[in-house]
């Protein structure tokens, strides 16, 4: 859930050049706040997919040593990143295992991001890095999943409903990129 300074509405833009610079420099705040607790920090999400239409939010993952909200929250929080209190936002499921997360709003009247504290072997965490690295990898994937996105988003602009609805299509995504995962040999340890 937004908080009330952030956007209810979705809106899903055409690709933007500008998202990986603006990445990079929320990837050193991360990497300055957390230090070594942060094994990795990566681009995911649709902006990181060059090509892709997406809603303007660039999406962070940590991957982290372990995920400990009364220590992180703190070291984000010095920095202006508040927790995202909903029970999604702290617990998911992937690969079958419920994975501990924390998610991070940006700073009031900062840049539009998520940031998702993961721990670093986590099958939640290699699900981020396959849905970009198998979009990056497969033009007509990336051209089919924008084109969804910008009908769902015209259609459905609640954020929680075009959520909602946008859930079990990726998961049907998702099977295409276990098997091109499969097929290549593609890993989270060779991820980029």
């Amino acid at each position: 859930m937004p908080f009330p300074d952030e956007r209810s509405q979705v809106a899903v833009v055409e690709y933007r050049p500008q998202w990986p610079a603006e990445f990079d420099l929320l990837a050193r705040q991360l990497r300055d706040a957390l230090g070594d607790l942060a094994l990795a920090v990566d681009h995911v999400g649709s902006t990181s997919v060059p090509g892709l239409p997406a809603k303007d939010c660039i999406d962070v993952q940590v991957r982290m040593r372990s995920v400990a909200e009364a220590r992180d929250a703190p070291l984000l929080a010095a920095i202006g990143f508040r927790c995202r209190p909903e029970p999604w936002n702290r617990i998911e499921v992937s690969g079958g295992r419920e994975c501990r997360k924390l998610v991070f709003a940006p700073p009031i009247g900062a840049r539009s991001c998520n940031v998702h504290l993961r721990e670093g072997d986590g099958p939640n965490a290699r699900f981020a890095l396959l849905f970009r690295d198998y979009l990056r990898a497969d033009e007509a994937a990336l051209r089919a999943w924008g084109a969804f996105k910008q009908r769902l988003a015209l259609s459905v602009p609640d954020l929680l409903d075009y959520g909602q609805i946008k859930a079990p299509a990726t998961e049907v995504l998702m099977g295409a990129a276990e098997r091109w995962a499969a097929e290549t040999g593609w890993s989270p340890a060779r991820a980029a």
